[in-house]
């Protein structure tokens, strides 16, 4: 073998170990085909381009929220290899039960971004990186009194995800909270005017043809309708949403039907600027992602602990009015 063989072969082989040696963060999603998590995912890949030891790779449940599914991704990425996860909760007992019982077996660190682990199930995370779901609840509560009716029982209907998603039910609390003016979670109905509409609220798994046929049962079917106030994305995700929403925009110009939903991804933004929503609230999934990866990285690396248990990050309201500015990577 000459010289200059042996030399390339070694430099191979330091390359392949080098490659092996890359620190792998999955970030895991609700579901993988939401431009929220897609953006969480960006953020990673940011933090990696900045550190090129890192590697981000990206997965969850292909078309709506799954607990079985979510779990199921988890345990197949774990099999695969990977140095730390990021995931947003759907179902806090299964996740822990099917997935993350493995992952602290095999002492692989993981954080929580956007839906947090219930407390009972915390000692299976380090931190957890996102908004305060029940402030966040609060501000959407806040922003429908805007809209109360002048006269009357003012009626609002939430839309929702996943029944068991410990984010979702945080903003639901916090939504009652802002309306009831109580200083508990609980909801009185006619309580200084408003009632929650009887069938609601709307679960719809995050599937968003579910979610657009929701909000438009509760269009049609009462006079006025109730404020529908969505604690994520849902309908607003869905391509078909300014087509099929458009017959609806001169009510929705006059306030007669309200709309106000969580995040501002491209879509809602677009439909916000066509007058089809009433406002959006967005979150920062991409700092999620970011914050999240560098956390894990000075853990990995460091051996870093986070300082807090919680790092909450602001959000932004987006009107027609100012859709220009509103947003905050």
């Amino acid at each position: 073998m000459t010289r200059h063989l042996a030399l390339t072969l070694a430099f191979l082989l330091f390359t392949a170990d080098s490659s092996a040696e890359a620190m792998l963060i999955a970030v895991i999603g609700k579901t993988k085909n939401d431009s929220f998590y897609i953006s969480s995912y960006n953020g990673c890949q940011r933090f990696a381009k900045a550190y090129p030891e890192v590697a981000c790779i990206y997965d969850g449940p292909a078309d709506f929220q799954d607990p079985r599914s979510q779990a199921m991704v988890v345990q197949k990425i774990l099999k695969q290899g990977v140095d730390g996860l990021l995931i947003s909760t759907t179902d806090s007992e299964h996740l822990v039960k099917r997935a993350l019982d493995i992952a602290k077996s095999k002492s692989i660190p993981t954080i929580m971004f956007d839906s947090d682990l219930l407390p009972e199930h915390r000692s299976y995370r380090m931190a957890y990186v996102g908004t305060d779901n029940v402030d966040f609840g609060k501000a959407l509560g806040d922003y429908a009194k805007k809209y109360r009716r002048p006269t009357g029982i003012t009626e609002f209907c939430i839309q929702s995800g996943h029944p068991t998603t410990p984010n979702l039910n945080e903003r639901i609390a916090g939504i009652r909270l802002a309306l009831s003016e109580a200083g508990s979670a609980s909801f009185s109905n006619n309580t200084l005017g408003w009632r929650e509409n009887s069938r609601c609220p709307l679960y719809s798994e995050g599937k968003r043809d579910t979610a657009f046929f929701q909000l438009e049962q509760m269009i049609t079917a009462y006079k006025p309708p109730p404020i529908i106030i969505a604690v994520a994305g849902f309908a607003q995700f869905s391509q078909d949403y300014i087509p099929r929403i458009k017959k609806y925009a001169p009510k929705i110009a006059s306030n007669e039907v309200v709309i106000i939903s969580a995040d501002t991804e491209p879509l809602q933004l677009k439909a916000l600027s066509e007058g089809l929503s009433t406002a959006n609230i967005g979150q920062r999934p991409f700092e999620m992602g970011r914050l999240g990866a560098e956390l894990l990285y000075r853990y990995i690396k460091h051996g870093e602990t986070p300082e807090k248990e919680f790092y909450h990050l602001d959000y932004h309201y987006c009107t027609p009015e100012n859709i220009d500015s509103c947003i905050v990577e």
